[in-house]
């Protein structure tokens, strides 16, 4: 059994319009959800990463819990919501400081009772000294002491994420069986990830239609492949939620998507050829990219394209340009349907996890840190140029590296992108991200935690 460091998930749950979404956005420092008066107006969950004190995790925001509401909206808000305290690790709950305890709130407490989670009850709105004071009302609910804050004004917020950050275990780990690879399979409704998993398992275990969108929920299936173990997960099409404002159901299931592709080793991000590269499809392979997780790009239907001798060509030059934070991945054309490059397929997925496993010594990394710096130097800010004394690797997959520098406030994206593509070229790291991160030292040479 092996050790794996994740992201610890914090979920803000609570009943319709107690200033969830808002809280979201200030906690987040940017306006993510749609902010109204009206109930219910956030009716999908969203992700986004938080960074305070050195402590990095993500924040899931929810639709309002009514657990007695019938209307089919609000049922599946409600699975939402269960589904974000199952997978969570740290549950915010928001309640009214300016109404007080409803008997939803009531309802809403006893349902995370029952979920043995680390609870933050938080006490919104409490804009003046009366209503602060009045948050004590909710120790009613024995869910520990109310945290009063106001996500509008911003008032307790530090104090707030100070709370969160102390409810993680200090090394925030989970098992996970190393000799297992598991694989997530995400794309658009109707690209043929079903497909590739049966032909995968050479085997029916997913439902096979033309209908975009039949697979609603993430499937886990064990395989032996070539003698070695893996774990496919097969998930619902991702599509634009413009697509889904409609489709309750649909909105579970991306969730359900994006929350496996946070658990998988690689992943597979399909492609349909026929229609070619599309928005959606950057933004899936963005949300891969963002996750740190290693990937091939599957181009599907391969087989059903009209082709000449230029085609892949101008198919992977499109890849290039429209991937370019991406370039790091590889592609493979395929077909589901015939089993045409499916054992090609698993080798990349087996070779694209050891890249993510890469470690070079400190000695190694800062000659090839050198080498970089004397070909290209850093940039320069107000007549100050970075300087960059030397570097370590942090961690592996995606392989990590912190460079310590006289000022972070130098630092410029356009060099970062140049080191990231010196260290891919220089250790051979194609088929996995890289982290590249800057930690200030000051005058003596401390670095400045």
């Amino acid at each position: 059994m092996s050790r794996l460091i994740k992201k610890p998930l914090v979920a803000i749950v609570g009943r319709p319009n107690v200033g969830k979404s808002t809280l979201f956005n200030k906690l987040c420092g940017k306006r993510v959800s749609i902010v109204e008066d009206t109930p219910g107006v956030t009716r999908d969950r969203l992700y986004e990463d938080v960074e305070w004190t050195g402590h990095i995790f993500t924040i899931i925001d929810t639709g309002g819990i009514e657990p007695q509401k019938d209307d089919v909206i609000q049922k599946h808000m409600h699975a939402q919501a269960q589904l974000a305290i199952d997978t969570a690790d740290v549950i915010m709950f928001i309640v009214d400081a300016r109404e007080g305890i409803t008997t939803v709130d009531d309802d809403v407490a006893q349902m995370l009772r029952q979920s043995k989670k680390p609870i933050i009850l938080v006490a919104n709105k409490a804009e003046t000294e009366t209503q602060r004071m009045n948050a004590v009302e909710f120790y009613k609910f024995n869910l520990g002491e109310p945290v009063a804050i106001s996500g509008e004004q911003g008032l307790g917020i530090g104090d707030l994420l100070d709370i969160i950050v102390e409810k993680f275990e200090r090394n925030f780990e989970e098992d996970y069986d190393s000799g297992i690879l598991k694989i997530a399979v995400v794309g658009k409704p109707n690209a043929g990830k079903s497909s590739l998993v049966n032909r995968i398992l050479k085997e029916e275990r997913s439902i096979v239609s033309d209908i975009a969108g039949t697979t609603r929920d993430a499937i886990d299936t064990p395989f032996t492949y070539n003698d070695k173990k893996y774990m496919i997960i097969d998930t619902a099409g991702i599509r634009r939620k413009s697509r889904i404002d409609d489709d309750t159901i649909e909105r579970y299931s991306v969730i359900r998507s994006l929350a496996a592709v946070r658990r998988a080793d690689v992943t597979f991000v399909v492609i349909d050829a026929e229609e070619g590269m599309t928005e959606q499809d950057v933004k899936i392979a963005g949300y891969v990219h963002n996750e740190g997780k290693p990937s091939v790009l599957v181009i599907n239907k391969w087989d059903l394209v009209e082709k000449d001798t230029h085609t892949m060509a101008k198919f992977r030059k499109k890849l290039r340009s429209d991937l370019i934070f991406m370039d790091y991945a590889p592609s493979m054309f395929i077909s589901a349907l015939t089993g045409q490059r499916i054992p090609k397929l698993m080798e990349l997925a087996d070779y694209v996890v050891k890249q993510a496993a890469f470690r070079i010594s400190t000695g190694v990394l800062n000659d090839v840190l050198i080498e970089a710096i004397s070909a290209t130097e850093p940039p320069s800010k107000n007549g100050r140029r970075l300087k960059i004394m030397y570097a370590t690797q942090a961690a592996t997959n995606p392989p990590t590296f912190i460079l310590f520098v006289n000022d972070t406030e130098l630092t410029h994206f356009s060099y970062t992108r140049y080191l990231e593509n010196y260290f891919r070229k220089s250790f051979n790291l194609d088929g996995t991200p890289i982290r590249i991160l800057y930690r200030q030292r000051d005058k003596e040479g401390h670095d400045g935690r």
